[in-house]
Formats: structure tokens, sequence, C-alpha cells
């Protein structure tokens, strides 16, 4: 006899693993930004031996 289907249960996992995929993309996309703005930050912005 074959198992009744859990389609709550189901869902849960496919929403959760969403959840996690969405969460890696947005990770990824703040390292990368962070990552440009550290790129085209000015040279000696935040030096404190530097006077000017």
């Amino acid at each position: 006899m074959a198992m009744k289907p859990n389609y709550a249960f189901e869902r849960r996992e496919r929403d959760r693993k969403k959840a996690i995929k969405a969460a890696q993309k947005a990770e990824a996309k703040r390292e990368a930004s962070e990552q440009k703005a550290a790129e085209n930050a000015p040279p000696g912005g935040d030096d404190p031996d530097r006077e000017g």
C-alpha cells in the first residue's frame, strides 16, 4: 500500500529551501557590493598619520 502524501510537509520543505537559496543570494550580493565599494574607495581616506 502506498503512503499518503504529506503535502504540507513537502510545501514547507520547498519554502525552506527557497528561503535558504534567497539568503545565500542576498549574502553574495552584499559581499559583491562591499567589495566593489572597497575597490572604488579613495586611497588613503582613513589614514590617521596623513595630515591634510
